[in-house]
Order: structure tokens, then sequence, then C-alpha cells
């Protein structure tokens, strides 16, 4: 089903809504300032840094080069000053750069134009939340570095308490995106549940944070099913939604989110290598509690791994 709320009261308190939203924008200690004085740092590693392969040119001597879609906190989005770039992403570049010992360069793209950049040697690596898939490695090569999740979330005092397969969904009314993996997945759900004799989905469709964010508070929805990251962020700003279970948004295989760098260049070994010393000595944990995504975590980096199949 495709709600569109009509009624004039309804839109009145989205504009409230969103109001409300922009002011605690700065609220229970994410730090969205310039400075980003409590980053997460790294030390010089010079085991992975002998491991770069002298073919390898980086844009600039000294410099990692990286590729950053401006997008949605926690995972990027501009700071106080409206043109510092902070978020989880580009505090896990920064954490590379320490690594291999050179400065930080960000490059903000949209995230439709990362492909040709990269390719066209604009930036050394792209840091942005991309999957892996097995189309995307005909032209790239991958170091994964998170779990890429999409998250269940109520009311803060709804009764739901979890959601993590599929008869749990049974009868509820959710969220969901138009035409995106995640709908895939509830769509797939709901017909194994028909199968079984189970209530259908109802599944709502909008174009607006605000309105999804009021359809749940207000009880015209049960719950919200999307990318778990932006859905966390708002979690924990207003505390008026809570997290019910995760699913892998490659499921029923797994996806997960990788340092994307060109095919052959590599470079890949060298990144995966990076990401697991910062695995081994607990930075990679802590810059994700910073954001709040330690749900997201990996347990391992890898260089090209088995991606999502083509469609």
């Amino acid at each position: 089903m495709n709600f569109r709320p009509s009624h004039i009261s309804f839109a009145l308190a989205v504009l409230i809504a969103t109001v409300s939203g922009l002011a605690m924008v700065h609220a229970e200690g994410f730090d969205l300032s310039p400075d980003q004085s409590g980053r997460i740092r790294a030390e010089k590693s010079e085991k992975v840094i002998a491991t770069v392969p002298a073919t390898f040119k980086f844009v600039r001597d000294d410099t990692l080069t990286v590729g950053i879609s401006v997008a949605h906190p926690p995972l990027s989005t501009y700071a106080t000053d409206a043109k510092t770039v902070v978020g989880y992403d580009p505090d896990f570049a920064q954490l590379i750069a320490d690594i291999l010992g050179r400065k930080l360069e960000l490059v903000p793209i949209a995230w439709a134009d990362w492909p040709l950049g990269l390719e066209s040697g604009k930036f050394d690596a792209v840091i942005s939340n991309v999957g892996v898939t097995e189309q995307r490695k005909e032209k790239f090569d991958f170091s994964t570095y998170r779990l890429g999740l999409h998250g269940f979330y109520v009311k803060a005092d709804s009764p739901i308490t979890s959601i993590k397969e599929p008869k749990d969904i049974a009868g509820l009314r959710i969220i969901t995106g138009s035409g995106t993996i995640q709908e895939k997945i509830l769509l797939e759900w709901d017909k194994q549940n028909a199968a079984k004799g189970l209530k259908p989905v109802e599944l709502q469709y909008y174009d607006d944070d605000a309105v999804s964010a009021l359809a749940i508070q207000s009880g015209r929805a049960d719950a919200e099913f999307n990318p778990n990251a932006p859905q966390a962020y708002r979690a924990a700003i207003d505390h008026k939604i809570k997290l019910v279970g995760t699913v892998n948004a490659g499921w029923p295989l797994i996806a997960d989110v990788a340092i994307t760098t060109r095919k052959g260049s590599g470079i890949a070994d060298s990144l995966t290598a990076a990401i697991n010393e910062l695995i081994a000595d607990g930075k990679y944990a802590q810059s994700l509690e910073r954001w709040k995504l330690s749900p997201e975590a990996l347990d391992k980096s890898r260089t090209n791994p088995p991606g999502l199949p083509k469609i």
C-alpha cells in the first residue's frame, strides 16, 4: 500500500517535526564541529606501508585522496561550518591515511559519480558506503570495512521487541523505500508468510524522512525497515525510536561495505591489511562507537570477497 497523508493537521505536524529535528542536530554528543577534536587517530604502520606496491601511484605523493559522497549522518555530512565533511566514513578514511603515514584529502562527489571518478584517477580510493557486488568486482577491487545492514526500528515504547525473521512481520504496517533492496526482502518474507497462512504485511512509502518519522510516532505505521546507519543516528538523537532487529542487506546472502579501488591497481591488499590492524588494536571499534554504529562491525576485513550476484 502506498500511503499519502492528506489532512492539513497531519501536514502541520510534519512541519513541526521537521523544525524540531533541525533543532536537535547537535544533541546527544554527536560532534558536528569542523575541528573534530574527538576523532580517533592511529599510528603509522611501517608493516602495512611496506606492502604498498611500488607500481601504485597515489594522486599526490604524501596524501591519500578519497572520494566521498556527503549524504546522511552518521556516515557523512557537513559540519557546522557547512564545508567540512564529518561522520564515520571521514573518520575511517583518516584512520587509513594515518596507517599509511599520509595526509588525508576528501573529495566530495555525487554518489553516482564515484565509478567514473575512480577510473579516471581523480582519487586513490572511494570510502562512501559502496557495497560489494559481482558486477562491480569486474571493474573495481574491494577491502571490506563494515557490514551492510538494514534495521527494523519501532516507536520507543512499542510492544514490539524483536523483528528478525519472516514470521515477525506478519500483519505489521512497515515503512520502507520503494524499489529498494529492503523492499525486495520484505516482499520475499511476505511471500513466505503467505505460503504458511500468516497475515500479509502492509508496506508504506514516504518521500520525506520527517513524514515517515511522524507516521511511526502517530501509530500510522508499526515499524520502519531501511538502512541501519541513518536510523541509528535518529534513535540516538531523539530517543523516539528503538532498534528491534537487523538484516544483512544482501539477505539471504551477505553484503559488505568496502573501500573501493581501481581493478588490479594492487593497493587493495594493503588497505585490507590496514583495516585488520585497526580491528586488532581497537581503533576500528572505537571509531564505530563514536558514531553509534557498533552493530555494523566486521570481525575481519577481506579483499574481494563474494559479492551480491548479478541481477
